[in-house]
């Protein structure tokens, strides 16, 4: 790049040569005209594809009545939306609290629980992340690369991932919460152990410690339940979610039981923008779509068939959850993510560095499957 054509944005992101202008479905179209194959959804994000026709009809419709307004008038299309999202999220959790991003939804959530204890500990596992903010991005293994801040809001325990007797260990009267990924997402997609999940909750329910769940990436039907824990039925005190939720519009939440809800006077949360109506809007319809459409058991049905046919070429096994899922690789991922970008098919790697990382709408069909395992064998 020339002098004359420098970037305005800060360089702080990596990019791939391409440069999407147009999406359709699992489709995305490039400026220089390709037609590629999107399996990783914007980071998870595009729940419904792209340009889903109930997605964009709820937009336009909101947008063109009322496009903003904020928290301090009530508005029906926000109280649908959170009626909507805490009958999908697990029972015992239905109280809703909307923010911008899963960094904003997770860095309340942990103000909650130290708050609402007055503790000064969180408990995390190694390998998580949470976010970029302070307070998430203390709970984030690794965030010494990029934290910044001169130190962190409150103290930090780590502990092995797949250790449920060192989580149970953690968790003692100092301890304000613990923060999971059931399915940890940049990690690799790497599943956290039912033991794991199950000794987080009864040792902050033995301590009166928070369990706050981050599924950020795993929530929404992405795992093929409407969120990954459900999946072994251990149910936290807070989750949150970002993503999908609105199908790429930006948005995120954090859903709290009846109690933690009960616990809290007007200011205690804020925000401008989160729960804006057009927001809402989308919301709503990317819940409505996954239950009309049936997509939790389509993502079932579609990611165990993935989970066999894929196992070809360069991919030794496959981990995480539904259309959360990590290849294990037998070479480096960059490697096999720029041979398959050859081959028209867009995919993610993680921070493991042998593991390539698929996150690809709910609406993924078989035939795209066999497409990507195609590729894989001609690699």
């Amino acid at each position: 790049m020339s002098a004359a054509t420098v970037s305005a944005q800060l360089p702080v992101y990596g990019q791939l040569a391409i440069e999407p202008v147009a999406g359709h479905g699992v489709w995305i179209e490039t400026a220089d005209g390709r037609r590629i194959l999107d399996l990783y959804g914007g980071h998870a994000v595009a729940a419904l594809g792209h340009g889903h026709p109930a997605l964009l009809a709820a937009i336009r419709q909101q947008a063109d009545a009322l496009l903003f307004q904020t928290n301090a008038v009530p508005m029906a299309v926000r109280e649908r939306a959170a009626s909507a999202l805490a009958d999908f999220a697990p029972p015992g959790l239905n109280r809703v609290f909307f923010v911008n991003s899963g960094a904003e939804a997770n860095e309340n959530a942990l103000r909650l629980a130290l708050r609402g204890t007055g503790r000064p500990v969180v408990v995390a596992l190694e390998a998580a992340f949470h976010g970029r903010l302070a307070g998430c991005g203390a709970v984030t293994w690794g965030s010494e690369r990029w934290y910044g801040f001169p130190q962190r809001p409150f103290d930090v325990r780590f502990v092995p991932r797949d250790d449920a007797d060192a989580l149970a260990g953690a968790v003692d009267a100092d301890t304000a919460a613990v923060i999971v990924e059931p399915v940890q997402g940049v990690a690799g997609a790497y599943p956290i152990r039912a033991d794991v999940l199950r000794a987080a909750r009864e040792a902050t329910t033995r301590h009166g410690a928070f369990l706050i769940f981050d599924e950020v990436q795993s929530g929404i039907g992405r795992s093929g339940w409407p969120f990954a824990a459900q999946r072994v039925g251990v149910t936290p005190d807070i989750l949150t979610c970002a993503k999908s939720l609105a199908g790429g519009f930006p948005a995120g939440a954090l859903i709290t039981s009846e109690a933690v809800s009960d616990s809290l006077s007007k200011g205690d949360l804020g925000t401008t923008f989160g729960g804006g109506p057009v927001a809402c809007a989308a919301i709503e319809a990317v819940l409505a779509t996954i239950r009309s459409e049936g997509l939790l058991e389509h993502v079932r049905e579609v990611s165990a068939y993935l989970e066999q046919r894929c196992v070809t070429g360069p991919v030794a096994a496959i981990q995480g959850a539904g259309f959360l899922a990590g290849l294990i690789l037998d070479r480096p991922a960059r490697e096999v993510q720029a041979g398959l970008l050859e081959r028209d098919i867009l995919t993610g790697t993680s921070a493991d560095p042998r593991v390539l990382r698929l996150l690809p709408p709910l609406i993924l069909e078989r035939q795209h499957v066999d497409r990507l395992a195609d590729a894989l064998e001609a690699l």
